[in-house]
């Protein structure tokens, strides 16, 4: 049975991912800056192979200590699954810095810090699997969502030179950049914006936490042993 962590898993595409991984027999351990519903549903559902804690992962020495109980609880982590993150919609000469700040220390700053963490004992095992969540908008860029997208596409940066830091221990490092979910990110959408992207989509539709989910657990997989340092679109068509 291997271990899982996922950051901001307690709702959204988070939520999804762990919900998938329990299914399919992992451990999982989450953090997020609060619980929700659906962390005690997975606290009683499943005692042994769940574990949560609130945590700022903005926060480095609470992250440290997080991570120390994940693997003295479980003998290690296998996989790593940086999904934390928020937007900010603003226009750039518009938003504040202290909002500019937020965007960059939880999306990116926050990612680097916990794969430092993970993969130092990734190494010793010498077998891991790292994936990043990005996202479209890093590749393709968005109105109001420039801090956004300059945080995304430097994760899909940091997966292609992390790849090639790291494969020859038998880690694998991977983005997977989703489309339009229907997750609390896209309820800041109106009615118009929301008719338009469907129209714009090949499969003419949002999709939702699981279609994501399903990539991620391939990449955590042994049947993804020859894949690293790619970013993986799953976006219905949008940006083909």
């Amino acid at each position: 049975m291997k271990t899982v962590l996922v950051t901001g898993g307690s709702r959204g595409l988070g939520a999804g991912i762990v919900s998938l991984f329990l299914s399919r027999g992992y451990r999982v351990a989450t953090c997020s800056r609060g619980s929700t519903p659906q962390v005690d549903n997975w606290r009683s559902d499943a005692p042994e192979d769940f574990y949560f804690e609130t945590l700022d992962l903005v926060d480095r020495e609470a992250c440290k200590q997080y991570v120390k109980r994940v693997e003295d609880l479980w003998g290690g982590i296998d996989i790593l699954v940086n999904n934390a993150g928020i937007s900010n919609t603003s226009l750039l000469p518009l938003a504040s810095p202290e909002s500019i700040d937020q965007v960059i220390d939880l999306n990116l700053k926050s990612t680097l810090y916990m794969s430092h963490l993970v993969t130092r004992q990734m190494l010793g095992r010498g077998w891991g699997r790292v994936i990043n969540i990005s996202s479209i908008v890093g590749l393709s860029g968005y109105r109001g969502l420039s801090v956004y997208s300059a945080t995304k596409a430097a994760l899909d940066g940091f997966t292609r030179s992390l790849a090639r830091e790291l494969g020859s221990r038998n880690i694998t490092v991977n983005s997977v950049a989703p489309g339009y979910l229907t997750t609390e990110m896209t309820e800041e959408l109106d009615a118009k914006q929301m008719r338009q992207i469907v129209g714009r989509t090949p499969l003419q539709r949002l999709g939702d936490p699981g279609d994501v989910a399903e990539v991620v657990e391939f990449l955590a997989s042994e049947r993804s042993g020859f894949i690293t340092g790619q970013v993986i679109v799953v976006d219905g068509g949008l940006t083909c």
